[in-house]
């Protein structure tokens, strides 16, 4: 099942990168958070100085903290099919 969800993954990370259109602020956090999360789990690290962009995105990647990396891709998915598919629209 993990190749079969990771190939899927993979697909929803591609089509959202090549989306034209500018995400809503919070729907870009949250991406960024499940997709941290599905690569790197809970291994929490920053490095350098933190400005104020890179603090909400460190903030959303910690609130998911104990999400399995497989219920993070999961989400990220589910969550990039609905905006591609509001955006086909």
């Amino acid at each position: 099942m993990s190749t079969n969800l990771d190939a899927k993954f993979t697909k929803a990370f591609n089509q959202i990168s090549e989306l034209e259109e500018t995400l809503a602020p919070d729907i870009m956090l949250k991406l960024y958070a499940f997709y941290k999360q599905a690569v790197a789990g809970d291994t929490f690290s920053y490095d350098g100085e933190i400005d104020v962009r890179d603090a909400f995105k460190f903030n959303a990647w910690t609130q998911l903290n104990g999400m399995s990396q497989e219920d993070a891709k999961k989400q990220y998915i589910k969550l990039a099919k609905s905006i591609l598919k509001i955006n086909k629209k």
